[in-house]
């Protein structure tokens, strides 16, 4: 199946940001998209909106740092539809701080959400797409998984290890199922509301005046879902034009 009409397309972190503007700009594409995130009240507005429009959506509350919840979330999809053709990755946080501020809570939640919510949503999907013969892995990494700085040294370090574990799952599947990595530069989201530490709030907030929309990613993401069966992106950057990183 190539295109994006009647895809099946999974989404985590779907309430806001990248996710939200994904699953509308698939849902307009013809895609049923299937809504996962922890703020349910977000879920069910979006799925709302995107039905009122006439497109397909379905909804249900998820935690990524749970195996047994993000496989719930993929049964759920496939009762509904029947198949998953895309799996979306997208959920993140990003708590910066320097090393010295020792913010121990904050480097495991990023580890748990950005790296073990990614390794769960293959764990859940890949036997399915294994069954199938088909499918597509996107996995929302970062212009930090390619280049370091000062308070992110946590947070770069998951977003390299998303680059790391994509490329091994693309290797290792290779034939019959697609492996995408996008990653952002500096977007319009809610990631920088979770920076606890002051120095890191102050600076990110600065760094985020040259913010791209949200649905710029989008935008890369329907580019790669809607190629032939045969052509696999495996990786694209969005950055504002003018962003030095």
């Amino acid at each position: 199946m190539s295109g994006i009409k009647g895809k099946v397309v999974v989404i985590t972190g779907a309430s806001s940001g990248i996710g939200e503007s994904t699953a509308r700009l698939l849902a307009r594409q013809g895609a049923h998209v299937v809504l996962g995130a922890r703020r349910e009240d977000r879920l069910a507005a979006l799925a709302g909106a995107i039905q009122a429009e006439g497109g397909s959506a379905r909804y249900r509350r998820l935690d990524v740092t749970r195996l047994e919840d993000v496989q719930s979330f993929v049964e759920f999809a496939v009762g509904a539809f029947g198949r998953v053709d895309v799996l979306i990755n997208n959920a993140g946080v990003m708590p910066l701080s320097k090393l010295d501020a020792l913010k121990v809570d904050e480097w495991n939640r990023m580890i748990d959400v950005n790296i073990r919510g990614v390794l769960h949503g293959i764990a859940a999907g890949l036997p399915l797409m294994k069954k199938q013969r088909s499918g597509q892995f996107i996995n929302i990494s970062s212009i930090g998984g390619h280049a370091v700085s000062p308070t992110a040294a946590v947070y770069c370090a998951t977003k390299f290890a998303v680059m790391a574990i994509s490329e091994g799952l693309r290797q290792e599947v290779g034939g019959d199922i697609r492996v995408t990595v996008i990653s952002p530069g500096v977007t319009e989201s809610e990631l920088a509301e979770s920076i606890s530490d002051p120095l890191a709030r102050d600076t990110m907030k600065e760094f985020r005046k040259g913010a791209i929309p949200s649905d710029a990613i989008a935008r890369a993401i329907a580019y790669a879902v809607e190629q032939p069966a045969d052509v696999d992106v495996s990786e694209i950057i969005v950055r504002p034009t003018a962003s030095p990183y």
